[in-house]
């Protein structure tokens, strides 16, 4: 069957934003159709659900980049790019005759109004916790006979992941009941990693070390905080701290010298004085 053809390039007006509906997706997968047709782009038609993966990836995390700079526009603009992503894949399941665009639609929006009873029909609610809770009933009642923890994505950020986990199984009632027991277990598993640090042995070390990451972000969750959040915004400072020892290190000292010469690098009480010049914002 051929699929129809229309000019997808010429401009077209864009309802008012209390008025739009989705009704423009249509153009996007028109688009696609145009760019995955026999006479459509070379590099597109070689695409498969394989290769995308990392475009997926590399585009929900520039999403996650604009949220956090707070610029609405590269928000917006970021959005579209995650968006042809989801429209790319479903023209791929087209082409195999698996699924399109509107089972696509059609599977979120089933799923949306079956969770949420409390919107789409009688069932009270108290809290977004109690929300949350009848979520995960709704979704083993639908996926009967799958684990608990068989949704969270192994290709998740590691932080993100863990967080995913704990949160999973604290809604079937296995966690600490407060943050005194999951900061306790911090404090264990530092001691278990000290003892593993002691042994030398680097099997032993790197299992305590998960072990007490896996701790330090069930309290990062005890506590409501994002674990992966909250190492990002570490990342962060320390990259622009460390911006600034560079910056007088060149100022002072003309570089870094040479990096394979350990006689050449500057003494470290030299660097943490540039580094607390840092920590005053100086």
């Amino acid at each position: 069957m051929s699929l129809p053809r229309f000019d997808e390039t010429a401009p077209r007006p864009v309802a008012a934003r209390s008025e739009q509906d989705g009704s423009t997706l249509s153009r996007l997968v028109g688009v696609m159709q145009r760019l995955l047709a026999p006479d459509g782009c070379p590099w597109d038609r070689e695409q498969s659900y394989e290769s995308l993966r990392k475009y997926v990836l590399e585009e929900a995390c520039e999403v996650i980049d604009a949220i956090e700079s707070g610029n609405r526009e590269a928000i917006r603009e970021e959005l579209g790019d995650l968006l042809l992503q989801v429209v790319f894949l479903a023209e791929l399941g087209r082409s195999q005759d698996a699924f399109a665009i509107d089972d696509v639609v059609t599977s979120i929006v089933d799923k949306l109004v079956h969770r949420h009873p409390h919107v789409f029909g009688d069932k009270k609610v108290g809290s977004s916790e109690e929300v949350l809770t009848n979520w995960e009933k709704l979704k083993a009642q639908e996926k009967k006979g799958r684990g608990v923890l068989e949704g969270v994505p192994r290709s998740l950020p590691a932080l993100n992941r863990a967080q995913r986990v704990g949160e999973k199984v604290s809604r079937v009632g296995f966690d600490w009941e407060n943050v005194t027991g999951s900061r306790a277990k911090v404090t264990e598993e530092l001691a278990e990693l000290d003892q593993a640090v002691a042994s030398g042995n680097a099997d032993a070390i790197e299992d305590e070390l998960g072990d007490t990451l896996f701790a330090l972000v069930n309290l990062a969750r005890h506590v409501k905080v994002d674990a992966e959040g909250a190492l990002r915004r570490t990342i962060d400072k320390f990259t622009k701290r460390f911006a600034h020892v560079e910056k007088r290190v060149r100022e002072e000292h003309g570089g870094w010298g040479d990096p394979g010469s350990a006689e050449q690098h500057l003494s470290l009480e030299v660097l943490d004085r540039y580094w607390d010049e840092a920590k005053r914002g100086v």
